[in-house]
């Protein structure tokens, strides 16, 4: 209800009224802010560890984007690369033979 009278309202807004709009969980990502300004090196260690096996699904699948929209069929669109991602792994460690074998016996 100020702004009318304020000395810095030609600068700050050419409407009537400045509406400032604050997002409902604000707070959170004020908080993420406080963490990382205690630990600047928290993401670095993130990108290494977490984020590592997003760019690795990303260049292994060729996905820039998701195929399907909507929360729920981007979900199961990830899911999916994610389940493909990790059986690949099981393979690459364990061989297909040892990977089949472990499936059947859990399947059972």
């Amino acid at each position: 209800s100020a702004c009318p009278r304020c000395h810095l309202k030609e600068r700050c807004s050419p409407s009537d009224y400045r509406r400032i709009r604050r997002w409902e969980h604000e707070q959170i990502l004020e908080a993420m802010q406080r963490r990382l300004d205690r630990n600047p090196d928290a993401m670095t260690i993130r990108r290494s560890t977490v984020e590592h096996v997003f760019g690795t699904l990303k260049h292994w699948m060729g996905a820039t984007h998701f195929q399907t929209r909507t929360l729920a069929r981007v979900s199961t669109e990830m899911s999916l690369q994610v389940l493909a991602y990790n059986l690949k792994r099981v393979m690459k460690i364990l061989g297909v033979a040892k990977t089949m074998r472990a499936m059947r016996m859990a399947g059972s």
